[in-house]
């Protein structure tokens, strides 16, 4: 009678187990991760605003969050002036605008250490801001380039700090060249926290034609470094799709190649 007690009571415990299995509910799918650096809101401290001799205004929006020494490297610059009056000595078209040489002519960079390379998940694309830099990953200091169109092969090469988001048309407007006959000017930089209004269209054309005839462009080659010249090499393009191989029906002979002539 014992043995069948229990028998019974282990089978009791198997079914009401199983009965506890079947009621529980399915798991809930988990929440798909965020996307890789979603642009933080606009603030004026992490706003880049360059005034250019094309016209306008060109705001940049800083990331600190992808790019941090970088960011404060921008903002330390700036606030030293070092950007004002300084040209587009790069410009290809197609590919990007290049600036931010005290030389103006790519060879040079502030007094400043070179920086650490920070890449990040900060795409190439169309109005992307990234530091130039030589050969060595680590020797970004003052140079950037604007990108005019996206370039994904230069993906995690350089480190991406920003983005236009107004005055692109500026960007465009760019006297292209290397170097440009006539460059175009960073009249002036400046933080969104300075709180400077934008230069007029007029007062950005006289300050450009002054400073063409106080600050010549030195010509390329020429320095305190000549042999080190800074900037990102035009990708080279991506391979497209293979063509379509033609169909064959099942069975069939392969086919010959037609004879020349």
């Amino acid at each position: 009678m014992s043995r069948l007690l229990s028998l019974f009571i282990a089978l009791a415990g198997l079914f009401m187990a199983g009965l506890a299995v079947a009621q529980t509910p399915p798991a809930t799918p988990a929440t798909p991760p965020a996307p890789a650096f979603v642009p933080p809101p606009l603030t004026p401290e992490n706003t880049w605003n360059l005034d250019l001799s094309t016209g306008g205004r060109v705001v940049i929006q800083l990331r600190p969050d992808a790019a941090p020494n970088t960011v404060e490297r921008i903002k330390t610059l700036t606030r030293q002036g070092l950007y004002n009056g300084l040209v587009f000595f790069r410009v290809i078209e197609g590919f990007m605008a290049q600036g931010g040489d005290p030389q103006n002519n790519g060879t040079g960079g502030s007094t400043l250490p070179d920086l650490t390379a920070e890449i990040n998940g900060l795409l190439h694309v169309r109005g992307a801001v990234a530091m130039a830099r030589a050969q060595d990953m680590n020797s970004a200091n003052s140079q950037f380039y604007i990108m005019f169109v996206p370039r994904m092969q230069m993906d995690r090469q350089y480190t991406v700090f920003g983005r236009v988001v107004s005055g692109m048309n500026f960007v465009d407007a760019i006297e292209r060249g290397e170097p440009p006959m006539a460059p175009s000017r960073i009249i002036r930089a400046s933080l969104g926290t300075d709180n400077l209004p934008p230069m007029t269209a007029e007062q950005l054309q006289a300050e450009a034609a002054r400073l063409a005839t106080a600050a010549p462009v030195a010509p390329a080659g020429t320095g305190p470094n000549p042999n080190r010249p800074v900037g990102p090499s035009v990708p080279a393009p991506s391979a497209g799709p293979r063509p379509l191989e033609p169909v064959r029906a099942p069975g069939a002979p392969p086919r010959r190649p037609r004879p020349q002539g």
